[in-house]
């Protein structure tokens, strides 16, 4: 009899004990479920305007970030189309300077011959004939004389070999050349040699 009335109460506690957790369970459902619907709400709080301010903003630095990037690669490409321009264009300096040589060696013999002399005449014309077509072959590559002869001294271009007193010209005039200089697209790549007059 006493054993019946134990698995009895034992029973009711069982019973008391599973009544007790389902309520909580519910409840702990009832929390995730108020959880779940408030993830929504907070997401539906953001302002549209602040995301559409946000996003424009965005957007216009995205903007400005490719047109930098698109006048950085217009001005790099400029200054190589430059560069190869200049590459271009004076090539030739240190060649030019060497040639220069050989126009000077033949203005000298053409200075020193005796041209009075007709048994020399042949000579003479062969190097005025040669002269002239060096002459051209420069002036095809932008190469020029600067025969400053009677110009003020002008120390861009002239390179003084010596000053003398000279009453019948302004001082600083170039009164003799001594070498030509010349220039290669406009820069010169020899300045001429000249003696300029001085004031007494």
């Amino acid at each position: 009899m006493s054993d019946e009335k134990d698995s009895a109460s034992v029973g009711d506690e069982a019973l008391n004990t599973e009544q007790n957790q389902a309520p909580e369970a519910s409840e702990a459902v009832d929390q995730d479920l108020a959880s779940d619907d408030s993830a929504p709400e907070s997401e539906s709080e953001i302002d549209p305007h602040a995301r559409i301010d946000e996003l424009e903003l965005a957007l216009a630095a995205a903007k400005e970030s490719v047109l930098r990037a698109q006048a950085d690669a217009i001005n790099s490409q400029r200054r190589a189309e430059k560069e190869v321009e200049k590459a271009r264009k004076f090539a030739l300096e240190g060649f030019s300077r060497e040639v220069l040589v050989v126009a000077d060696n033949l203005e000298r013999a053409l200075s020193v011959v005796d041209q009075t002399d007709q048994s020399l005449q042949p000579i003479v014309e062969g190097i005025e004939l040669t002269l002239k077509s060096f002459s051209d072959v420069l002036a095809k590559y932008n190469i020029e004389a600067v025969e400053p002869m009677g110009e003020p001294f002008d120390p861009q271009l002239h390179q003084a070999m010596s000053m003398v007193p000279n009453p019948e010209v302004e001082p600083n005039t170039v009164i003799a050349v001594m070498q030509k200089g010349y220039t290669l697209n406009g820069r010169l790549i020899r300045p001429a040699m000249v003696i300029v007059s001085k004031a007494d």
